[in-house]
């Protein structure tokens, strides 16, 4: 083909025209910067892709981490409200045992129910430990105690009690853990 258009273009000179033929190489660098143009769109469009996918991680790892400071900033506040908790529960006992007013007890309960309420908002739940099987997870063994009522490894008595956040254990319940009926312990010893 390269020879037609040498010859072509050598007759034409001969018959003198004004009009040349267009070199080949001159239609492969029109051509050329098509090619360039492509390129540089699929460029652009991959790393208009790519800058998408990054700002859709960083938008989920934002939302994660802003979730996360507001567990981790309710677990403290709630931390440093289960002692003062704490010892409304022994005041509200205390206040019972020793027979006080009857309208007093009676406000302090229902001052502590709205306080329960207000954690169970919050997901806090107590654990209950008396009576359960001792569970290294979500209890604190103080002691063991000899005890009629209760088998060997199950909680007898609670010192205080424990609260799980959601699903996460916050403060584990410090417990007496039964050592089985005390007759049982002395021939175990002989």
């Amino acid at each position: 083909m390269a020879k037609k258009n040498k010859t072509d273009e050598a007759e034409l000179k001969e018959e003198g025209s004004a009009e040349e033929l267009p070199d080949t190489e001159i239609i492969e660098e029109e051509a050329a910067p098509v090619v360039v143009e492509e390129e540089e769109e699929e460029s652009l469009r991959d790393q208009f892709v790519r800058l998408q996918a990054d700002f859709a991680n960083f938008r989920n790892r934002t939302q994660r981490e802003r979730l996360e400071l507001y567990q981790r900033a309710n677990e403290d506040l709630l931390l440093e409200i289960l002692p003062v908790l704490d010892h409304y529960e022994m005041g509200l006992q205390t206040a019972e045992q020793h027979d006080a007013d009857k309208a007093v007890v009676d406000g302090f309960k229902l001052v502590y129910d709205q306080f329960q309420n207000v954690l169970n908002k919050f997901n806090l739940v107590p654990i209950e430990a008396v009576g359960e099987v001792f569970d290294p997870h979500q209890h604190e063994a103080l002691t063991h105690m000899a005890s009629d009522e209760y088998p060997a490894e199950v909680c007898s008595n609670q010192v205080r009690r424990g609260y799980m956040f959601g699903d996460k254990l916050l403060r584990a319940a410090q417990v007496v853990v039964s050592s089985g009926p005390a007759d049982s312990e002395e021939n175990t010893k002989s």
